[in-house]
């Protein structure tokens, strides 16, 4: 376990810095033209060099500058490191339990279901807004719902998984349908957030929102095929300390 934890560290740790080239390249230019914005009045916040609001003497604790390089980069390399754990934990969990039929194919399915339920539902009920957009006595709430979404459905994922294990193949579409029907029913029931102002550039905003995407979709994908590629040292190094292990007890 140990060694699979350190792989999935270690391929979140490689998506992490993939993503933050991604969202640099991506991300940055949309954030700016949402910056601006926000700074001609919609927002009232200024995220220039005070990186605060502006209040005149209000004194930033970091530049816009730091925020959208060593900030950025920080950031999605410590989210890259976490997820990549929690993969290894998922795999862990999963491999020998699916009906994959082998520990590769565990980790590819667990990178389609992972970003799928983790990233892609939740991106499609409540889809990311760049400065600018959205108020500030709801940020709380936005925040806890989001969260409330991707958790419940990471939780359908598994148990849909779980049961399409146990089937043929149109037993493994009816559960990936029920998955989607599940979903939708708890995005109906959770709160709605219609909050792009009207004057918003729309053209800004799918970019924003395509960019976020992609970051989730650079870092995952990263995550699965660094993690699976790793595999077979994991499976060497197991193989030879049980061999050792053996040789040891005889």
């Amino acid at each position: 376990m140990r060694a699979l934890l350190v792989a999935g560290l270690l391929a979140g740790l490689i998506g992490g810095v993939l993503a933050f080239g991604f969202a640099a390249v991506a991300g940055e230019p949309p954030v700016e033209v949402a910056i601006a914005i926000e700074e001609q009045g919609t927002g009232g916040h200024d995220h220039g060099e005070s990186g605060g609001h502006d209040h005149g003497a209000e004194v930033a604790e970091v530049s816009r500058d730091v925020q959208s390089t060593f900030g950025l980069a920080i950031a999605t390399c410590a989210f890259g490191a976490a997820l990549g754990g929690l993969f290894a934990l998922a795999f862990a969990f999963a491999n020998g339990r699916i009906g994959t039929p082998t520990p590769r194919a565990t980790a590819w399915t667990v990178t389609a279901v992972g970003f799928v339920a983790f990233a892609f539902v939740p991106y499609l009920v409540y889809p990311p807004n760049p400065p600018a957009v959205g108020q500030a006595e709801t940020i709380g709430e936005r925040t806890a719902v989001y969260f409330a979404m991707a958790g419940l459905s990471v939780v359908l994922a598994v148990v849909a998984v779980r049961v399409s294990a146990r089937f043929s193949w149109l037993g493994r579409v009816g559960a990936g349908i029920g998955y989607v029907a599940a979903v939708a029913v708890v995005a109906a029931l959770l709160p709605a957030f219609h909050e792009v102002p009207d004057d918003f550039p729309a053209q800004t905003l799918w970019e924003f929102r395509l960019a976020s995407l992609g970051t989730q979709a650079v870092l995952w994908s990263t995550i699965g095929v660094v993690f699976a590629a790793l595999l077979d040292r994991v499976a060497q190094r197991e193989t030879k300390r049980a061999t050792e292990a053996g040789l040891a007890a005889g």
